[in-house]
């Protein structure tokens, strides 16, 4: 029977966000259980992705790619893949109607981290944002409001705020895996090996109105989604915070992250403020 199938696919997405990131596997867990699972289909999936790009330097990238995006595309359409991570996508795409441009849009900026290494615009980054973090916000989104498309439509705009909150916390902490071992430089205008505190204040002043932006938001949602959108936001804030202390040459030489002390405590905080209707 497919349904055992099925079993084991969602586990395989599940492993999949507990193995990579502890931060969002904990955040996920804060989701009530009937969502939480979506989310764990929708992170393997995009997880996966992005390792193809990031990870695989010993494969044929390009190829690895272009079979993956090609079996997405025929998972969606037979709503079946012997790909399990794929089986557990297509399933929550099918359940909650996400529209196909998301993740089109996310393959496409994926596919980008094969061949762009410098984002030179304004335009050519926020084109990347959008691809790489905005939508996975929004295929959330879809999860959180089950479906429904006056929410969905409501919140669209915060949820996209919070992606990129993310996702630029993301590339200020990653900044010497991302410059130094990728060759990559998303930040337009900056020079990375010179980053000087002006420049630094410039992207976490864009990173704190994305925040400020997503917060509103996150107060709207449905109460099954709200603690673990908050618990993750609250993480990315104090991650965003610490960054904001670390002189900015220093950045590029170490990796910034928040100890698993800290994110029990912060973790406790964010349940009270939840608990006690302080969002």
């Amino acid at each position: 029977m497919k349904s055992i199938f099925d079993v084991v696919s969602h586990a395989c997405s599940k492993t999949v966000t507990n193995s990579y990131s502890t931060s969002f596997s904990t955040a996920t867990k804060m989701l009530a259980p009937g969502i939480r699972q979506d989310v764990y289909n929708i992170y393997g999936f995009v997880r996966f992705a992005d390792e193809i790009v990031d990870t695989f330097h010993d494969y044929n990238k390009k190829e690895l790619f272009d079979d993956f995006e090609k079996d997405l595309y025929k998972a969606i359409e037979a709503k079946i893949s012997l790909n399990p991570i794929l089986n557990s996508f297509q399933e929550t795409v099918h359940k909650y109607d996400i529209e196909e441009p998301l993740y089109r849009s996310f393959m496409k900026s994926m596919r980008q981290d094969l061949v762009k290494s410098e984002y030179l615009t304004v335009e050519e980054y926020k084109e990347y944002i959008y691809g790489s973090a905005d939508v996975v916000g929004l295929m959330c989104l879809k999860v959180f409001v089950k479906g429904d498309q006056k929410q969905y439509d409501a919140l669209k705009e915060s949820a996209m705020s919070l992606g990129s909150a993310f996702q630029k916390v993301n590339f200020l902490r990653d900044l010497k895996a991302d410059y130094e071992d990728l060759q990559r430089s998303y930040f337009p205008d900056v020079n990375l090996s010179q980053l000087d505190e002006l420049s630094k204040s410039k992207i976490i002043e864009d990173i704190e109105e994305d925040f400020s932006r997503g917060l509103h938001g996150i107060a709207k949602l449905p109460v099954e989604a709200k603690f673990g959108v908050y618990t993750a936001y609250v993480y990315y804030r104090k991650l965003l915070h610490k960054l904001k202390k670390v002189p900015s040459l220093e950045i590029r030489n170490q990796r910034i992250r928040v100890p698993d002390y800290q994110k029990a405590g912060l973790l406790a905080k964010s349940y009270i403020s939840y608990r006690f209707n302080l969002i």
